[in-house]
């Protein structure tokens, strides 16, 4: 689902963002396949493997998504084909907040037909300018939309994975090695 013509704008996923969740889903796998096979566990260290990978490629995929506009409307566009969607500005006639978990907000784009919700990705370089287009192309007031998570936020998670690294270290040594005693 792409948008085609000549005023195309690109937004992709911060690499900070990027970064950040491939060195975590590494740092979180990393140890496993080591683990299993010094414990003997059921799930042999080969299939947690091929698993891990699998997992890595969906991850991939998944922040290789962007968001693009033009003066025909905006798209979210994914390499995963049950991601993707694209609708005509006119079709959008409100942007709806919903709280999370976590205390935050993300927001919704409404259609006419009001059936189905599209979340307006949050996590993509030049979110501000993402949503001065929206407000410009739909007339919605957005001076309330803000991103859902800080850059510092990613920061922190990216610096707690360094340490959760270093502990993997730790880890598969030891599991080579044949423990610590």
């Amino acid at each position: 689902m792409t948008l085609t013509d000549q005023s195309l704008d690109r937004f992709r996923i911060s690499p900070l963002i990027k970064v950040t969740l491939l060195s975590f889903y590494v740092a979180l796998l990393l140890p496993l396949p080591f683990l299993a096979n010094t414990t003997e566990a059921p799930i042999g260290p080969g299939l947690l493997v091929v698993l891990a990978l699998l997992g890595a490629v969906f991850l991939g995929a998944g922040l290789s998504e962007q968001v693009q506009t033009s003066d025909q409307g905006i798209a979210m566009v994914s390499p995963l084909p049950w991601r993707g969607w694209s609708l005509k500005w006119s079709e959008i006639k409100a942007l709806k907040p919903r709280s999370t978990g976590q205390n935050g907000t993300v927001y919704y784009f409404i259609t006419e037909t009001a059936d189905r919700a599209y979340l307006l990705p949050m996590r993509v370089v030049g979110f501000a300018r993402l949503v001065r287009t929206v407000e410009a192309k739909t007339g919605i007031d957005t001076q309330d939309v803000t991103p859902l998570a800080q850059p510092w936020m990613y920061l922190f998670l990216l610096i707690m994975t360094f340490f959760l690294l270093l502990m993997d270290a730790w880890a598969v040594w030891t599991a080579i090695h044949g423990g610590i005693g």
